[in-house]
């Protein structure tokens, strides 16, 4: 069940609770197997062992500190780099053959105001096939969260992670590794990219956070898509693997913006649609993929047809922008329905959208 590749904070960085080592240590995390064939749709009960809801699927749950905090209050990390320096000078004697790599993902983002008086938050991950993991997260300080993470950005020397890491360390740096999540208030976080020769690097006084750490910072500390805004402006942002990237937000009450970063400034658009190209106003504007503009057009239509939607029409709008109405090697690894009222969340898996996997995050 492993490949692996780019922006998450490499297998070292698991490391914050466990030391990176050999798949031996079983008694406490367990890689479950075959559980969860149908859902039925029934909430599917998550606990401190890797559980295998389908090939290439798993999620875990995880209680307790696993040291963000203290990452925070040092400074942060200026790199994917510079994380795993940092965990490995508190944590670990031998940092080991690690990096990153991989390549350039396309997703596609949407809020909408729901029948109950809430909103939902709908996501697709696209990429090629690759493991990916659910992480339930009880931390110590900070709100609780359910977030997923691609391991195969995660790379040791010229390849991807063997099954030689225990199951304490991938469930360690999964914690440093989200690529979307949304936390008990209904805070809402997605990473899209855009296909561009310019990388994000701010420098200043400020601390300073990576993709992936900002994603974890967000969720485990904002409440409100403006508590999320000025919790970044606090720091520099470094974008992984320089790649450019936007992140959508969303809150409880429906504000949703996505937050770019032209030339190193923080730009702020409201918008319920991101996919893959600049929103802000400016030279950069509509810099992207051209599919992408297809699949923002076609979200923009589904909204203007379900101004108010139920949970099919969500689901059916992902759908309609998933990978396979594109004729691409790629697919959509994961798409999401997050309920963010009642703080529910549907999961479907390589555009099976007959079959999904459900989830609710307790306050």
């Amino acid at each position: 069940m492993r490949k692996i590749n780019f922006l998450a904070i490499p297998a070292i960085l698991l490391c914050v609770l466990a030391g990176c080592g050999r798949k031996t240590d079983k008694e406490e995390y367990v890689y479950n197997v075959a559980v969860q064939e149908e859902t039925g749709g029934e909430f599917i009960t998550v606990d401190n062992t890797i559980t295998k809801l389908d090939d290439g699927l798993s999620v875990v749950r995880f209680d307790g500190d696993y040291g963000f905090d203290s990452f925070l209050s040092q400074g942060g990390a200026e790199s994917d780099e510079g994380v795993i320096k940092y965990l490995a000078s508190k944590l670990l004697s031998d940092a080991g053959d690690l990096s990153f790599g991989g390549m350039a993902f396309g997703c596609s983002t949407i809020s909408a105001s729901n029948k109950e008086g809430g909103y939902y938050f709908g996501r697709n991950f696209d990429w090629n096939l690759c493991d990916a993991i659910i992480v339930m997260s009880y931390p110590e300080s900070g709100y609780a969260s359910l977030s997923t993470v691609n391991l195969d950005f995660i790379k040791q020397g010229a390849g991807p992670v063997p099954e030689l890491l225990s199951d304490k360390t991938i469930i360690a740096a999964s914690l440093y590794a989200p690529l979307d999540g949304m936390n008990e208030k209904g805070l809402c976080v997605a990473v899209n990219m855009i296909q561009d020769s310019g990388t994000i690097s701010q420098s200043s006084a400020k601390p300073d956070i990576t993709t992936t750490t900002a994603v974890r910072m967000l969720l485990n500390k904002a409440a409100t898509t403006d508590e999320a805004i000025e919790l970044l402006k606090q720091y520099d942002f470094h974008a992984s693997m320089d790649y450019m990237v936007h992140l959508a937000v969303s809150d409880s009450t429906g504000k949703s913006v996505v937050i770019e970063y032209i030339n190193n400034e923080m730009k702020v658009i409201e918008t319920p649609v991101v996919t893959n190209f600049y929103l802000a106003e400016g030279e950069k504007n509509g810099i992207g993929t051209e599919q992408s503009h297809i699949r923002y057009g076609i979200l923009e239509d589904a909204l203007k047809t379900n101004p108010v939607m139920d949970k099919s029409h969500v689901k059916d709008a992902l759908s309609s922008v998933s990978k396979g109405n594109f004729g691409e090697f790629e697919s959509t690894e994961w798409s999401i329905i997050f309920d963010q009222s009642a703080m529910e969340a549907a999961y479907y898996h390589r555009e099976n959208y007959n079959k999904e996997f459900l989830f609710r995050l307790e306050k």
